[in-house]
Formats: structure tokens, sequence, C-alpha cells
């Protein structure tokens, strides 16, 4: 999630814990305790590839975090032993907000490793990494502080029960999306296939679903107020690695997501696009893996990362037609009025 809803949920969590004790800066604390392990953006591990398939690795796991917390409340409790808190109030409060940002994270589609060293990456995809019906209500009740400042840990409670009511509500409305394509695809070649659910930016309405076939793969969109629980997919080229050697970082990449990969040769470069961050053409994580000169072979320099374009101002009034329910805009929020490629799912 974005920095600003970490260091609110830092602060709510904070806020909560200390009970009577909260205060002003008790909240600040909060706030940047929630951010803290975000600070592994500025690692640089050598490549885009890299930094961004180990970026939520050990400053996100459970297993680090821990221990951290610890060391932080001794070294706290040590260095200010007229605090008021008690040991354990105090490793609590520290624990609590440390670990919340990365258990928030993994509810988003790009992956936190919790368990890190094991390989094991939770991405639950049920929420975007800015929506602001979650960050609201955290920040409501942190400013409603400033007026009741008597009533600091009450009004951090409700913060956090209502952002995490939401949350509970983006997992429903996820699997109400995943019952409709399992539903859709039942009886064709692409029953059993790979299937990746996500919101579309901002909300939890309008859900993005990509379906992995062998040469293609399937993308479509399905809004809670459809009047049809019918998805139109369209079909796309999902392409495949065509050489012999396969660099690590692109293995690292399949891992990390899990296959959703397209591949472009456009005869001087070798593009791997992320598919499961991003929506129509906005794909932000796409990298040349190979590139030659004029029928020269092909060499594999590190990846570098390519620009995604910039936002079509024209795509936005059909997002927000698509989300109130019109099916006539397909996942490439495209009018059905205009010259569109719609392709029906394989039978079986």
């Amino acid at each position: 999630m974005d920095s600003v809803t970490q260091a609110a949920l830092g602060a709510a969590v904070a806020g909560m814990i200390a009970g009577r004790k909260a205060s002003p800066k008790v909240l600040v604390a909060g706030a940047m305790l929630g951010t803290l392990p975000d600070l592994d953006v500025l690692i640089d591990y050598g490549d885009p590839v890299s930094d961004m398939v180990k970026h939520r690795g050990f400053s996100h796991s459970l297993f680090v975090l821990f221990p951290l917390s610890l060391l932080l409340a001794w070294c706290w409790h040590r260095w200010r032993p007229a605090s008021s808190f008690s040991f354990l109030r105090l490793w609590g409060l520290v624990a609590a907000c440390l670990i919340t940002h990365p258990i928030l994270d993994a509810f988003t589609a790009y992956g936190t490793q919790l368990l890190w060293p094991l390989p094991v990456s939770v991405a639950v995809s049920s929420i975007f990494i800015i929506d602001p019906l979650y960050t609201l209500p955290l920040l409501v009740t942190l400013l409603a502080t400033l007026l009741w400042r008597d009533r600091i840990a009450s009004l951090c409670k409700a913060g956090v029960i209502l952002s995490s009511l939401y949350l509970v509500w983006s997992v429903v409305a996820m699997h109400m999306i995943e019952q409709r394509v399992e539903n859709q695809v039942a009886g064709t070649s692409l029953e059993g296939k790979s299937v990746f659910v996500a919101p579309t930016p901002f909300n939890t309405v309008l859900w993005r679903i990509v379906v992995l076939g062998e040469d293609s793969y399937w993308e479509g969109l399905s809004s809670l107020l459809d009047e049809s629980d019918t998805v139109d997919f369209l079909e796309k080229a999902r392409g495949h690695w065509p050489l012999n050697d396969k660099p690590s970082t692109l293995q690292a990449l399949e891992r990390f997501t899990r296959q959703f990969i397209r591949y472009e040769d456009n005869g001087s470069q070798i593009i791997a696009t992320d598919l499961r961050l991003g929506m129509v053409d906005y794909l932000p994580f796409r990298f040349v893996f190979a590139s030659r000169e004029k029928h020269a072979d092909w060499q594999f320099p590190l990846p570098v990362q390519l620009n995604s374009p910039a936002v079509r101002i024209k795509h936005l009034p059909s997002l927000w037609l698509r989300l109130l329910g019109n099916q006539d805009i397909d996942a490439d929020l495209c009018h059905a009025s205009e010259a569109c490629h719609h392709s029906a799912l394989p039978s079986s």
C-alpha cells in the first residue's frame, strides 16, 4: 500500500494499543514505525527486475520484524527507563505497528514475502495499492484526535475497525468475482487454467480478470454493478521466450509473477511484461531481457525497465462507466460502438 496509508495505519494501531497513554507523540512514533519496512526501496540490488522481486522481502518478513520489534522495544526501555509504558506494552505496540504493514501489503497483487527467507510470497490481490475507502477512516479518526485528545485510543480503535471491515469486504467481493469466472470457464478449454483477479484502481467494485491459456491469455472486466454475470473476454497473444538460454533474472520474474508474463519479440528486443499489475496498455513492469543489432546474435545485458505509456484521458470516463455496470465497454476500455475486437472464451 502507499506510504500515507501505511503511516495512518501505524499511527492508528499505536494509539489503539497505547490506550489511556496515547498521545500525539505516540501517534507520530506509530506512523514512523508503520512506514519503516518500506525503506528497503533504498536498496539497489543491481537491476530493476531484482529490485522488483526482492522488494517486500526481508524487511517485510515476520521472522525479521518480530525480533526487530523486540530489539527496538528493549533499546527504548533501556534508554528511557522513565517511560510510562511497561516493556510488554511497549513491545506489543512496536510489533503491531511493524507487522500490520506487511500484512496489509499481502492483500495487494504485488506479493509480500511474509515468511522470508522461505520462498513464499503472499498476494491475496483483494485491494488496490491506493484505495481511498480503506485509508479515509484512518485519516478521519486521526484528524479527530486533534479535537478530542482525551479520546485518542477509542478514535484510533474505531478507525482500525472500519478499515479492517473494508478489507474483509474486499476479500468477499473478490470471491464473488472469482465465482463468476469459475462458472464461465467451466466446460471450456480454460477450465482449470491459472486465473488472476484483482481490483481496478482505487475501488473494489470493478475487477480485472486474466486467464492464462497456452499461447494466449484472456482479459476481462467485471463489475459488481453489472446486470449480467457474464464476462466479456478479449483474447490477446501471450507469446513465449524464443531462445534456449533464459537469464536468471527472467526466471526470478517468472516465479514472482507465477508465470503471468507476456513475451514480445520485435526483432531487436525481447520484452517480458508482468500481466498482473496495471490494465489496458498501462502495464508498468515491462523489461527488455535480450537485444541485438540486425542479424547479430542475441545479447543478454542487465534487464532494462521500459516506461509505461501516459494515461489517455479518453480511458478515464470509460473506466468510470464500466465500474457503474456498462458492459458495452471491454477490457481495453473500448466501447462497443468503436472498432474493437471481442472474443468469446474457447469451447471445450
